[in-house]
Formats: structure tokens, sequence, C-alpha cells
């Protein structure tokens, strides 16, 4: 299957698991922002220290913004594969498209480690 037209670079299984991790500890110890809508606003506000975006969101065109937006405000930014393991990771029962990490907590030195290889990816 093809890939969506937001996916602007494949993400390593590690990563994607790193992330998750690193979803579940700033969500036990920091603060996230759940959805298009506020990860748009964390990102334009530069609040915004990594954007998590799954692969699998139908229509595609909700999401085609945010890789653009986060680019501009050089918000790093990655996949993981699935709606409902992102959901899963941030501590609530239902999927959610994408998420933005906004203050990390213990997150804070693997936020870092994910962003530096994103980077590597790009």
């Amino acid at each position: 299957m093809a890939k969506a037209a937001f996916i602007k670079f494949e993400v390593t299984k590690d990563i994607a698991e790193q992330t998750l991790e690193a979803i579940a500890l700033a969500a036990s110890s920091g603060k996230l922002r759940r959805g298009v809508n506020e990860v748009t606003k964390a990102v334009e506000r530069g609040v915004a220290k990594l954007v998590i975006i799954a692969e699998d969101v139908t229509p595609p065109e909700i999401l085609m913004h945010i890789p653009l937006l986060c680019e501009e405000k050089n918000v790093p930014y990655t996949y993981v594969p699935t709606k409902a393991d992102l959901g899963k990771a941030s501590g609530i029962e239902v999927p959610t498209s994408s998420i933005a990490i906004t203050e990390p907590g213990e997150s804070r030195n693997a936020i870092a480690d994910i962003a530096k290889k994103v980077k590597a990816l790009k």
C-alpha cells in the first residue's frame, strides 16, 4: 500500500517504539496536546517540543499541513504506524491522529535522541 502524502520520510520500527515510550513518559510527567487542532495550535505558538503523527489517518488531507508547519517552525516531527498506538501511549482509550509534546518532563533525553535520529533520516 502506498504511503499517504503527508508522510515525508520512512521511520524505522525502533524509532517508532522509542517515540511511543517517550509519549508514555511525557504523559505521566509532562504535558501533551492531542488531536490535529491542538497540535496545530501548539506548533504555531512555539510550545511544541516534538510532534508525532499517525500514519493510518484517513483522509490524509486532515494532516497535510502539520509536517509543513513543523518544518517552517523548526519543530521536530515523526510518525508512528497507528492512531490506536498513539492514543494508548498518551493514556487515552480512543485513537488520536497526532500528538504534540509541550512539556517533556522525564522524556526530555528521549525526545532529544528521537529528534537527532529523525533529522538523520530526512
